[in-house]
């Protein structure tokens, strides 16, 4: 009875705190205006490759890149992103990292209705079983998170340590990009723009904090200029992803690798989980891994992805009994 009577007392600690339930629904506000705004991008991309007659899947040339500038779509769903960043930001203001950043995960849930209707194919059970998956585990994550996640003035050498694993985490990437691309095509730029996102979250979240503790040193500076490199660098990964698959794949892979990567930062290297219990670090683990199977199984199973992503080497599946060839990939 211990633990649930410790449960019981930070959760009315919770609910005296009016900053973090301001940063929830700033967050939640922020992963609709991201799922609008993938949706407008992915049109926009995709008219730009019809009228262009170039495949941007191994990466969109510069022409490309200047015709989404003359793209209606494409400008209303930057605008709405934009909005998203702000809510975004404002949540990250408000509350830890770790409660906010997984919220950003309802984005793929509205994602895949909005698409589903507008593309008209319906949810399937599978994609339904895991939807409900998606956002059992992400809010049964957030509710824990919400209670023992903690805040403190963010250290130089905690800074360092995530400058310099971007630093490595740009090399490798930059490497990947070089030899791997044109094979592993819009998962690379998913998982890749993921990691990077990550870093940005938790980079925005540094530099709000010492903002307003009026501590605006030259480390700050260096910690700008890297969010918006891993910002600009993450959001041409998305964009090429779009010419390679439905905006569900995309918002799948990137609210899956991007609460990850936050919340693992938050957790090592700013010690936001500090002060939970070890069953609480369990629940963390199990519900994590409930919405990232939720996720795998939106990637799996949505119709979108069978029909318009049949290069991805990936099981798929719309009513769950696909057998034989027809089940898999051409290139498997």
């Amino acid at each position: 009875m211990t633990g649930a009577e410790d449960v019981t007392e930070q959760l009315v600690g919770v609910f005296q705190n009016p900053k973090l339930l301001l940063g929830i629904p700033l967050a939640l506000a922020g992963a609709v205006f991201m799922s609008l705004g993938a949706q407008y991008q992915y049109r926009g991309v995709e008219k730009v490759e019809r009228l262009s007659g170039a495949d941007g899947a191994s990466g969109l040339s510069a022409g490309q890149l200047k015709a989404l500038l003359t793209r209606p779509s494409w400008i209303a769903g930057t605008l709405m992103l934009a909005l998203a960043i702000v809510c975004q930001l404002a949540a990250l203001s408000q509350a830890p990292l770790m409660v906010v950043q997984p919220l950003g995960a309802i984005a793929l849930v509205i994602t895949t209705l909005l698409n589903a209707r507008i593309s008209g194919h319906s949810p399937t059970r599978q994609s339904i079983t895991a939807i409900i998956c998606c956002v059992g585990g992400i809010f049964l994550f957030v509710f824990f998170a919400a209670i023992y996640a903690t805040e403190r003035p963010i250290a130089n050498n905690e800074l360092f340590t995530i400058l310099t694993i971007l630093l490595v985490v740009i090399i490798v990437l930059g490497a990947c990009w070089l030899v791997l691309r044109r094979r592993m095509r819009a998962l690379f730029y998913v998982i890749g723009a993921g990691i990077l996102y990550g870093f940005v979250a938790t980079l925005a979240k540094a530099v709000i904090n010492r903002i307003e503790a009026g501590n605006f040193e030259w480390i700050t500076l260096v910690c700008v200029i890297a969010l918006i490199a891993a910002g600009a660098v993450g959001a041409y990964f998305v964009q090429t992803a779009y010419s390679s698959g439905p905006p569900d794949l995309v918002i799948a892979g990137l609210t899956v690798v991007d609460p990850m990567i936050a919340v693992l930062i938050g957790m090592v290297v700013l010690g936001e989980a500090a002060a939970a219990p070890p069953w609480v670090l369990v629940i963390f683990a199990v519900a994590g891994a409930i919405a990232i199977w939720g996720v795998v199984g939106l990637a799996r199973y949505h119709p979108q992805v069978l029909s318009d992503s049949q290069d991805l080497g990936i099981t798929r599946g719309s009513d769950g009994d696909a057998k034989g060839p027809e089940a898999k990939s051409p290139e498997a």
